[in-house]
């Protein structure tokens, strides 16, 4: 028996990696994770499928926003002789860039937005995450009743006539708050960071408590830190919904200057309206009318798909591990 196991070991050691079971071998760092034992390998047809598909859904999603881009930089001689949009770029300018964000309403409305975002956001969070927080300890005072109103709102609204008069009331008319407070606060983002604060171990919270740690200490140095990841992902639902907002703007704004980009956008898009101190050189033919629109239409999408990619990597820690927990 020793003899046997003897040479089983020298066999094992002279193996060449070829010979070795698969699970020894790691793989580099582009090779496919293994595969389980009940998954069958693909087919060549099904692969192929899949690429086509993917392809197609990764052009019918490029080739507008191409456009798009291609246009914005386009000459008004250029886009004249295309007869209006431009598949394919003849000469590159930055002329109606420079002109929209040269000062106007145009620079004045993505400074709104951005400062409605960013304040928006912080806000946001910050409710989100403490009333998530007071809601995930299943013993704090009325939570059970607090958290039965919050469900009840998913489901029944006062409307758009008693939202204006509340916030008419409040006085909140021709104020940023009024593209802020009315939406500030997604009972769905609370849900998920309840169901994922919940899921941190109740031991950990514990030992922090005997250690004299209190609420706002354990929030802030154990629950926050490890929830970074659906953090990222809420914190993205309100900037993305803060940055494409305009409905607000349009029911609770007056004044002009004060409109952020998204409506200056619609204005130009669907409205035909000319920003001011542009319509002269629009007049005279030094720029196109699309061109600006377009150019717009940019700057307004820029934010999100630059932000989107570094808060990719946590939708599926952050989003599902919560949705799944509750």
């Amino acid at each position: 028996m020793a003899a046997k196991t003897a040479k089983a070991d020298e066999a094992a050691e002279t193996a060449g990696p070829a010979d070795r079971p698969s699970a020894a071998r790691k793989p580099g760092r582009w090779a496919a994770p293994p595969r389980p034992v009940w998954e069958e390998e693909p087919a060549r047809a099904g692969l192929a499928g899949k690429g086509i598909a993917l392809g197609f859904a990764c052009f019918a999603i490029l080739f507008p926003l191409w456009i798009v881009v291609v246009t914005s930089l386009q000459t008004k001689k250029t886009i004249d002789e295309a007869g209006g949009l431009v598949v394919v770029p003849r000469s590159i300018t930055f002329v109606a860039y420079q002109e929209l964000l040269g000062g106007g309403q145009v620079q004045r409305a993505a400074l709104v937005s951005v400062g409605v975002t960013l304040v928006g956001t912080l806000f946001s969070m910050t409710v989100s995450v403490l009333c998530a927080y007071g809601l995930s300890r299943t013993g704090s005072l009325g939570h059970r009743w607090i958290l039965m109103t919050l469900l009840a709102t998913m489901f029944f609204g006062a409307g758009l006539i008693p939202t204006y008069l509340l916030v008419q009331a409040l006085g909140l008319t021709d104020t940023y708050l009024a593209l802020i407070l009315p939406s500030a606060v997604s009972v769905f983002n609370i849900l998920v960071l309840r169901s994922f604060f919940m899921g941190i171990s109740p031991e950990l919270i514990d030992s922090a408590r005997i250690d004299g740690a209190g609420d706002w200490r354990i929030l802030w140095k154990i629950v926050m830190p490890l929830s970074r990841a659906v953090l990222a992902v809420i914190a993205l639902f309100y900037a993305v919904g803060y940055w494409s907002a305009w409905f607000n703007a349009s029911i609770y704004l007056t004044d002009q200057d004060m409109m952020p980009l998204q409506n200056v956008m619609i204005q130009l898009v669907q409205k035909q309206e000319r920003p001011v101190g542009l319509a002269a050189q629009i007049n005279t033919g030094q720029l196109s009318p699309l061109a600006i629109q377009m150019a717009v239409m940019v700057m307004a999408l820029l934010p999100v798909a630059v932000l989107s990619p570094f808060v990719q990597k946590h939708f599926k820690k952050g989003m599902l591990t919560g949705a799944i927990k509750g």
